[in-house]
């Protein structure tokens, strides 16, 4: 495989302090050795590639889950656990110029019945996952910003159908959310929850209907031979009619070709404080468990979860090795402290680091990888893989049987990826990319 960033970025060490890896255990599981069959091999056991097999193995298809390292070894089991709208970076007026109004709600009602499927399949099996939080509430750190969010009310109810409802500054405390911002605006839409729970109890639900999945077992080369796939591991190969790639920011240039310089991994990284009592909530004024984030371009989220530990995470990292590694975290404390000052002396015990993955048009891209018939793609939910990560998998699972979706597959999501310049040195345009994000958020 051949990946953009240094083996590091791919190891166990950004996610050695993961707070999530110590609240659910996971089931140990082997390698795929030998030869064999599967109607469809996946390749990636995250939220995409475990909700692709929960679906074709409920529709009776053989599916094989290959995962490089374990079940939520990637994004899907380190990120920042917010079930909410997003996915894509487009903004209505983009989008109602490249696909026209139809387009642009098809795509809003994509993300709200991305949330949706997490939350019945959380739902109809009882899983407990720690959620919390009534819908997601954003915060303006400039006036301008809670300016533009007083003018967001209308945008809201026409692309998905609901009342947002505006916070003044000076009620901010009132409602538990005292730090330094100038007002925000809450959409009843989306929770957070523990994502390792989820995706262990998505690996579950999938081998019960009768998928396989496979730890330790990279896909290593595939290849089309006589109108099906030869997908190689290190300990044997299956033969596949189809083939999906679920490796999201965790992809490499070469399974396949296709994909080279046509996603960007960028590094997101989190903290987590150890359980408060209440009288440092209250000496804070942060008592509100609701999934927030900041108005910045390069955002800060955060959330109090169910135990009183605050989540808190930046987005940015631009390196990875043990020294960026470090000031990464260093960066997340030092902003954890001068946005919740009262915690200054809470320690943060946890800290990992692991990648979302943007796009070149800023938009998911689900469907047929162009001129390889049979292979399949989900992939880019720019940090919003929670839900449109566990709904491409659904979606996949549909296009692969050569089924029309049921669910909402709007034109934005069909659109094939564009390449980044400069192709495998793209990285090199990210810094002067987030300098500008920088400036724009003072």
């Amino acid at each position: 495989m051949r990946r953009i960033y240094p083996a590091f970025a791919y190891s166990e060490a950004p996610r050695a302090g993961c707070w999530w890896d110590e609240t659910c255990a996971a089931p140990d599981r082997p390698a795929q050795h030998g030869d064999a069959q599967a109607d469809v091999v996946i390749i990636g056991g995250g939220f995409t590639g475990l909700n692709a097999a929960l679906h074709l193995a409920q529709a009776g298809v053989g599916a094989t889950v290959l995962e490089a390292e374990r079940v939520g070894f990637g994004a899907s089991g380190r990120n920042g656990g917010f079930c909410c709208l997003g996915g894509g970076m487009l903004e209505d007026a983009m989008l109602d110029r490249k696909f026209g109004r139809e387009g642009r709600l098809g795509w809003r009602q994509a993300e709200l019945a991305a949330v949706r499927q997490v939350e019945d399949f959380i739902t109809t099996r009882g899983v407990d996952v720690d959620r919390h939080s009534q819908g997601e509430t954003q915060l303006a750190h400039r006036p301008r910003d809670f300016d533009e969010m007083r003018g967001k009310l209308d945008y809201y109810a026409e692309n998905y159908g609901v009342t947002a409802r505006l916070t003044e500054r000076t009620d901010l405390a009132a409602e538990g959310l005292n730090a330094d911002f100038e007002g925000a605006i809450t959409v009843p839409i989306g929770f957070g929850l523990n994502p390792r729970k989820y995706v262990t109890a998505l690996a579950q639900a999938a081998e019960e209907a009768g998928a396989t999945i496979y730890h330790n077992s990279p896909a290593l080369n595939v290849t089309r031979r006589e109108g099906a796939f030869d997908v190689t591991t290190p300990k044997g190969s299956i033969r596949a009619e189809r083939v999906i790639i679920a490796t999201n920011g965790y992809s490499s240039e070469d399974l396949p070709p296709w994909l080279a310089a046509r996603y960007m991994p960028t590094q997101s990284s989190v903290i987590v404080t150890r359980p408060m009592t209440e009288g440092e909530l209250a000496a804070q004024g942060w008592t509100s468990q609701q999934a927030s984030y900041d108005s910045r371009h390069l955002l800060h989220y955060f959330r109090l979860m169910p135990d009183n530990r605050m989540l808190f995470g930046v987005r940015g990292g631009l390196l990875s090795n043990p020294a960026s590694e470090a000031r990464a975290l260093r960066r997340a404390r030092a902003d954890f402290e001068a946005m919740f000052p009262a915690w200054r002396n809470v320690e943060t015990p946890h800290g990992w680091s692991g990648m979302v993955c943007i796009a070149r048009n800023r938009m998911p891209f689900v469907g047929e990888v162009p001129d390889q018939p049979g292979m399949f793609a989900g992939l880019c939910y720019h940090g919003n893989g929670v839900a449109m990560g566990s709904y491409s998998g659904a979606l996949l699972a549909d296009l692969v049987r050569g089924k029309t979706p049921e669910r909402p597959y709007p034109a934005p999501m069909r659109a094939p990826l564009a390449r980044f310049e400069l192709g495998r040195f793209r990285r090199a345009v990210m810094p002067f990319a987030y300098a500008g994000f920088a400036l724009s958020d003072r």
